[in-house]
């Protein structure tokens, strides 16, 4: 056989021997390849499960948006309601700045404190117990005048129940809930202040979930939720919180948080605006119940709030 002849068929058994195949056939390759490994969020995912899994009898909610990449994001069970706590002073927040912002209110006209608020059931009075109270030294002024926007900052950043009920009594409850439909919130509901017994006694309560808090923080980081001027001024309060035992406990010291925690018993959530260092910012929800350890709700939520910082800062 001719060496040139040989050479040639060498050539092609190696070519048949490592065959190569065409391109359609390597990008379905790869798709089936991508599609068998899990994605960032399905790791996530399986890691909040996991831990979650860890405390029995507990419902919780997650809610997760990463703010500089809209398609990382997660929800978990973020549609249904729970007993809104103090988280309802958000969108309490959101109605009065959209009422200044309107001209109907200014940050600083003054109103005068009083312990008596009218049930939604029937009218009738009803009193806080300053004991129940995160904000004890508030009902050292009551008969005196406060400025607006201190009661605003001390219904967020002490979570103020005499401060709530009297900015509620300003703004309306109806309106509040109103403004969430208008956000995109569409089943958190603001019926009322706090310790309403008889509402509570007929299930009249405040209800919030995951997925409509996160639209709420998301609007306010991203100025949607009022004015400009408002959202920073929404976003200079809840940077200033002062209970910070949750999703704060969970990230790197130092690390701004803008957020709301709500507390009463068997229940614990937070809801945060989270800005990492040198990274785009991230929202975060986390809502809780069925847990009557509030040191274990917390020590759930501080873990969540760290699996998430990792993933979102990985």
């Amino acid at each position: 056989m001719p060496a040139a002849l040989s050479r040639v068929r060498s050539f092609s058994q190696a070519r048949r021997s490592t065959f190569i195949p065409p391109a359609p056939m390597l990008t379905t390759a790869l798709l089936v390849l991508l599609a068998a490994t899990p994605s960032g969020t399905d790791t996530l995912r399986a890691s909040l499960q996991e831990r979650i899994a860890q405390v029995k009898g507990a419902s919780v909610a997650v809610a997760y948006q990463h703010l500089g990449n809209p398609k990382d994001s997660l929800y978990l069970e973020a549609d249904r309601s729970f007993h809104a706590a103090s988280t309802m002073k958000v969108p309490v927040m959101i109605e009065f700045f959209r009422q200044v912002d309107a001209g109907k209110l200014s940050v600083g006209q003054e109103l005068t404190l009083a312990n008596q608020f009218a049930s939604i059931v029937d009218g009738s009075p009803y009193t806080l117990d300053v004991e129940d109270d995160e904000d004890a030294t508030l009902y050292e002024r009551l008969g005196k005048p406060v400025p607006a926007r201190e009661l605003v900052e001390r219904m967020i950043t002490r979570s103020s129940n005499l401060a709530t009920n009297t900015v509620i009594a300003l703004v309306d409850a109806k309106r509040v809930t109103k403004s969430l439909r208008s956000l995109g919130a569409r089943k958190m509901t603001v019926l009322r202040g706090v310790e309403d017994g008889k509402a509570y006694q007929k299930g009249l309560n405040n209800t919030a979930t995951a997925r409509d808090l996160a639209t709420l923080m998301t609007a306010i980081e991203q100025g949607k939720a009022a004015s400009p001027a408002s959202t920073q001024a929404m976003r200079t309060i809840l940077l200033a919180q002062e209970l910070n035992l949750e999703i704060p406990a969970g990230l790197p010291p130092g690390t701004p948080v803008a957020h709301k925690t709500g507390q009463i018993s068997g229940v614990l959530h937070d809801a945060a605006i989270v800005y990492p260092s040198g990274r785009p910012p991230y929202v975060l929800v986390v809502l809780t119940s069925g847990i009557p350890d509030e040191k274990v709700a917390r020590s759930l939520i501080a873990d969540l709030s760290r699996q998430v910082h990792a993933h979102a800062t990985r």
